[in-house]
């Protein structure tokens, strides 16, 4: 098929904003689904708080894999969230199986968002040059998912 959406970037401008996006996508699906995972299966006297906590994380990954994805569209290109895709190109460290206790699902959660937010971090800065309203999309998900992270954190305490 020809391509159906015109891009107004050049072409070097969109591969390199595009594998950004595609990146960015991977591991937003695989956070809202790591995100899900924990939420089924924490237990412990802060349950209820870390429950609700995590789908507000999934709330967040969920809404930003959409911006993501239709950023990829605006600029021409299709975007990929199918599970094999997630699977074999999110670079998120594997969420364990089985129950965990809230104290562990926090921890973990903290280590996975700090992760992702380095990562997110080369990706704004490697956009600086290819496109600035991706530039801006990442910065505003790194701002969320900073404030999320310091959230997490103050569990810690």
């Amino acid at each position: 098929m020809a391509k159906p959406i015109s891009s107004p970037l050049t072409e070097s401008d969109k591969q390199t904003t595009g594998n950004v996006l595609q990146a960015t996508l991977v591991e937003l699906v695989d956070l809202s689904l790591i995100a899900k995972q924990a939420h089924w299966n924490v237990v412990g006297k802060n349950f209820r708080s870390v429950h609700l906590q995590l789908d507000e994380l999934v709330s967040v990954a969920r809404t930003y894999t959409d911006e993501v994805a239709e950023r990829a569209s605006a600029i021409g290109l299709p975007a990929d969230g199918k599970v094999r895709t997630v699977a074999e190109g999110s670079g998120l460290p594997e969420y364990p199986s089985g129950w965990r206790s809230d104290e562990a699902t926090i921890a973990t959660i903290v280590d996975l968002l700090a992760e992702l937010i380095q990562r997110l971090r080369k990706r704004i800065d490697e956009t600086d040059k290819s496109d600035l309203v991706t530039q801006d999309l990442l910065i505003e998900l790194t701002s969320k998912l900073e404030e999320a992270h310091w959230m997490w954190q103050a569990q810690q305490a």
